[in-house]
C-alpha cells in the first residue's frame, strides 16, 4: 500500500471489510494488490467488481498514490477477470463512479466489469 494521506478514506467502508475478512464476498481472482469478486446485485449476466487492496477512495486517489506495481496489477486484473468469466471475446464494459455526479456508492476504488449480455448505450442522455 502506497503511504498517502487517508484523511478522505472510510477504513468501515464495505470494501475494506471484505478485504479484512469482515464480510464475504465470492472471490473471482486475487493477486497480492488487487481483488476480483462477484457484485452481490448483478446489474448484467457477469458483473464483477475489481478493487486494490490498498487504501485508495477513487481512481485520482489510485493515480497519484498507487505505486506503480499496484497500477500494473490492477489493470492486469481488470483483463483477467474478462478472460476467466468468459466474456473477453463477446465484449465488455469496465466503469469506475466517482464522487457525487458520478454517483460512486462505496468510497474505495472500484471498476464494475459488466459482459456476458449487450450492456446498453454508454449513457443515457435522458
Amino acid at each position: 500500500m502506497a503511504d498517502h494521506d487517508q484523511t478522505a478514506y472510510d477504513d468501515q467502508n464495505v470494501f475494506a471489510r471484505i478485504l479484512r475478512g469482515e464480510i464475504p464476498c465470492n472471490k473471482v481472482a486475487e493477486d497480492e494488490h488487487t481483488l476480483a469478486f462477484a457484485d452481490i446485485n448483478p446489474a448484467r449476466a457477469v458483473h464483477v467488481l475489481v478493487i486494490p487492496k490498498g487504501a485508495y477512495v477513487d481512481w485520482r486517489d489510485f493515480a497519484a498514490n498507487a505505486v506503480a506495481e499496484e497500477q500494473a496489477a490492477f489493470t492486469r486484473m481488470i483483463a483477467h477477470v474478462a478472460e476467466v468469466t468468459g466474456i473477453a471475446e463477446t465484449g465488455f464494459r469496465v466503469i469506475s463512479n466517482i464522487g457525487v455526479n458520478g454517483h460512486q456508492e462505496v468510497p474505495h476504488l472500484h471498476m464494475h466489469v459488466l459482459g456476458g449480455e449487450p450492456v446498453g448505450r454508454m449513457v443515457d442522455r435522458g
